[in-house]
């Protein structure tokens, strides 16, 4: 083997891994999930098949690709690696995420990871082995923790219970049903309630969701509101807040951030192009509370205009 020859594959490889860490406003992930860390913003989501990727910022503009933060090979599953969110509890990362559309927790002492699986399904001791999708979890001011997630009891719809300290298991008993399909803009194609995400403001509760099948173009986020956990949910009038956001189309199953400023956003995915659903990409928008209304706002990156995103096709 020649020197030179040797030399060409060492520039190539050195050009291939300065391509992969260079930084880019594209970021191929559905689902997506913002942790914000002392220095660094962590973005999770859906799109490896062996796992799930993360990518990191300094100022949600530019990203890099870290790698896999959860490898099937630390968990019990082989497919299927969706919709993941990570928060720190008690001085280690937890990280929820669907797996062959079952819900799992797995535990890292990083938030880049590696996160290992804990146990089996999440749910296991309330619904045995019955398929979930798209776990999210809320702290409440009190430190009590809940889960929200979807069940397939009327097509796609949103279910609650309350987790123990750990955060990872169920408490018996609190499993509540939040909100299905009952809007004509959720059903374009499909029964579909998904994606949950909760925040609180001013003392009352915002259930976020996405409804349509993620493949429609209308899909789109929405939004219910109570003064209490255990419901019952108010759907907002406005919804949906987000749809076909300027030129975005599939806009949804998002979740909210507030960045090291103190400011509010909305990170959520879009297709691919008019013509293609794959690969989704992420985007984020700011957000606005009006009254008891959430109101998202574009940015001028990726491809935002300023203004009110919220869509005309209720």
């Amino acid at each position: 083997m020649s020197r030179r020859f040797i030399l060409f594959m060492v520039l190539s490889i050195v050009a291939v891994m300065c391509r992969a860490q260079a930084p880019t406003a594209i970021v191929p992930l559905a689902d997506p999930y913002i942790l914000v860390g002392d220095s660094l913003y962590y973005a999770y989501g859906t799109h490896a098949a062996d796992g799930i990727e993360y990518w990191t910022s300094t100022d949600l503009l530019h990203w890099r690709y870290g790698g896999l933060a959860l490898e099937k090979s630390n968990t019990t599953e082989s497919r299927w690696f969706w919709a993941p969110e990570v928060y720190k509890i008690d001085g280690r990362y937890v990280m929820y995420y669907s797996a062959d559309e079952h819900l799992f927790a797995a535990v890292a002492d990083s938030p880049t990871g590696p996160f290992m699986q804990v146990g089996g399904y999440m749910l296991e001791t309330l619904l045995g082995d019955e398929k979930c999708i798209d776990s999210s979890r809320f702290r409440d001011d009190d430190g009590s923790q809940y889960l929200f997630f979807v069940r397939f009891t009327d097509g796609n719809c949103i279910w609650m219970c309350r987790l123990e300290a750990d955060g990872i298991t169920p408490v018996a008993g609190t499993l509540r049903h939040c909100l299905s399909v009952s809007e004509p803009w959720e059903s374009k194609l499909g029964r579909v309630c998904e994606g949950p995400f909760v925040v609180k403001h001013e003392g009352l509760y915002y259930l976020t969701y996405s409804a349509n099948d993620f493949r429609s173009q209308d899909y789109g986020v929405g939004v219910a509101v109570s003064s209490s956990l255990q419901g019952p949910w108010t759907k907002s009038a406005t919804s949906p807040i987000l749809c076909r956001a300027d030129s975005l189309l599939g806009t949804g199953h998002h979740s909210l951030f507030t960045d090291r400023a103190g400011r509010p956003h909305i990170v959520f995915h879009a297709h691919d192009s008019q013509s293609s659903v794959q690969p989704r990409r992420m985007h984020i928008g700011s957000v606005e509370f009006q009254g008891q209304e959430i109101v998202v706002r574009g940015r001028s990156h990726p491809a935002w205009a300023k203004g009110p995103a919220q869509g005309s096709n209720k």
